[in-house]
């Protein structure tokens, strides 16, 4: 799926966030940025400690923050780390929510055109899809606003139903808008 909003693309894609090949990919994090398994083992496994070393080196940080770091051996250029909840904790809309506001003005701030988001705050978060897909697409929408220099956003899921809740996310955020 691929819909625009404002001057923002933003697509879906069915697949592995380390596979992508932009500008930076979101880590889905704890607040204290050590990467132990999800979204945070794949990137790890696939990109090199050094980016874990990377990230604790800026942390620890509160949840619904972000830092970036480089991307390892990953096609993308950098990992944007937001933390969704604490080490051990749950994630909450809100954090979520503020942690891709955050990762949108680091993008910005270090002239960033594209960025990929995983699922932030399910699984062992606690959030469900909906609810992250959700909060997700609130954080790109008030971003839409004001827009810096990100372009295009990839909405990540590694199965077709986080695929699913992304596009309806995606259409509710379009049918409030209209």
């Amino acid at each position: 799926m691929e819909k625009r909003l404002g001057e923002i693309l933003i697509k879906t894609y069915l697949g592995d966030i380390t596979d992508l090949a932009v500008d930076a990919i979101v880590n889905a994090a704890n607040s204290d940025l050590w990467m132990g398994s999800g979204v945070a083992g794949a990137i790890k496994s696939k990109g090199g400690d050094v980016i874990e070393r990377e990230a604790l080196a800026q942390g620890p940080i509160r949840p619904g923050e972000a830092v970036i770091t480089s991307a390892g051996c990953l096609s993308a250029k950098h990992v944007i780390h937001c933390a969704g909840m604490p080490p051990g904790g749950r994630a909450t809309y809100w954090k979520v929510l503020a942690s891709v506001q955050h990762a949108l003005n680091l993008a910005s701030k270090y002239e960033l055109n594209s960025i990929a988001f995983p699922s932030i705050g399910s699984g062992v978060g606690g959030l469900t899809r909906e609810e992250s897909a959700k909060a997700i697409l609130k954080g790109i929408t008030q971003y839409a606003e004001k827009p810096g220099s990100v372009r295009e956003i990839t909405l990540v899921g590694h199965s077709k139903a986080a695929c699913d809740c992304f596009c309806r996310a995606i259409e509710d955020c379009q049918e409030h808008r209209t």
